[in-house]
């Protein structure tokens, strides 16, 4: 079958004849319908976000169809429109260990161990083929799924949940207030639109895009744009007093742009730190005694909340509507890393591989 793979960190994603993926316990294999694709997927693949196991299929997140499953695999069945989550567990009760299927990053200290090491090498590759054998516990059942006209907007499900996880963390309530420091990425509007979903009373978006800024303003009466202009004291002024504030940012030179969500969060906020922020914050320890301030770490997301955010995409409570995914196909690995590299805000590139099309 055709796949991109990585042979090594620094080279180019290339497309590539890889075998078949041959059935084993615990696991479950799919057509891919629909893979989501980050816009730093270049980034990514010169190393510079981490350690990757190469030599791999990357791909982290997206639709499939089940075409079979192992003996032991019981939480899904051939047929079924399932979304892949990569967040894997090693699945101790008294401290797991986890890893991203097909991916860098490693939960925890964010170092490998013996055992995530063990992980990646029985469970090493992602959704960017024709077809994949994933771990059953990444794999959720999308009930109705396949009544759902618009599989690629479903792609953005991962990063939907990934929000909704941090909005979890961060103890959103109906009628709060909910600033996004980093609105205009991608993470971002997931979480500008779950936050919504959920019954914010407003939502505040803020970033450098101005022109995105301008498209979210336009989405709902809720939703007001702060855009950085680099000022600390100012930009958390034009944000007024917030009772949650998502970092959804990602990589950024400098702690500001964070501490400007922290700088407005109003007494008993809560901020929930969820993007790719590279960065050590110097947080003042009395400033969060005395207004009795919550910072919470909140990464990926359970198969849970998958279910969660797709339960609410099928009531309609949650609308994909304003997405607008790029599809591209497996033959230019390349033009569809560019493509992806250049999407932002409601925009993002999707991979629906050839044998998903026909």
């Amino acid at each position: 079958m055709r796949a991109w793979t990585l042979e090594e960190a620094g080279q180019p994603i290339r497309l590539a004849e890889v075998p078949e993926p041959a059935p084993r316990g615990g696991g479950v294999i799919v057509s891919v319908l629909a893979a989501y694709l980050p816009a730093y997927t270049e980034a990514l693949s010169q190393g510079a976000r981490g350690a990757i196991p190469t030599p791999l299929v990357l791909g982290a997140g997206g639709i499939g169809r089940v075409e079979s499953v192992a003996d032991d695999v019981f939480n899904v069945a051939p047929g079924d429109i399932v979304m892949i989550n990569p967040l894997l567990s090693s699945g101790e009760t008294d401290g797991p260990q986890e890893i991203l299927v097909g991916w860098t990053g490693v939960g925890g200290r964010g170092r490998a161990t013996a055992t995530t090491t063990a992980m990646r090498a029985v469970w090493r590759d992602g959704l960017w083929a024709e077809r994949a054998l994933c771990p059953k516990e990444t794999v959720v059942r999308l009930a109705g799924a396949e009544e759902y006209a618009r599989l690629d907007r479903l792609a953005f499900l991962g990063w939907l949940a990934i929000a909704t996880e941090g909005l979890n963390s961060a103890g959103q309530r109906p009628g709060q207030t909910v600033a996004v420091i980093g609105g205009t990425g991608q993470l971002g509007v997931a979480t500008l639109l779950t936050a919504l979903a959920r019954g914010a009373a407003g939502v505040v978006a803020v970033g450098r895009n101005t022109a995105v800024l301008d498209r979210l303003a336009g989405m709902d009466p809720r939703v007001r744009t702060v855009a950085f202009t680099g000022d600390r004291a100012r930009d958390a002024a034009a944000l007024g007093e917030v009772d949650v504030v998502i970092d959804a940012l990602g990589s950024v030179p400098g702690p500001d742009p964070t501490l400007t969500g922290f700088d407005a969060l109003r007494p008993g906020g809560t901020m929930a730190l969820i993007g790719g922020v590279r960065q050590d914050l110097p947080l003042p320890y009395g400033e969060i005694m005395r207004r009795r301030l919550t910072v919470r770490g909140s990464w990926m997301s359970p198969p849970e909340t998958v279910l969660d955010v797709w339960r609410m995409v099928a009531a309609g409570t949650l609308n994909l509507d304003v997405l607008e995914p790029c599809t591209v196909g497996l033959d230019d690995p390349a033009g569809a890393i560019k493509l992806a590299a250049g999407a932002s805000g409601p925009e993002f590139a999707v991979l629906i591989p050839d044998a998903a099309m026909r």
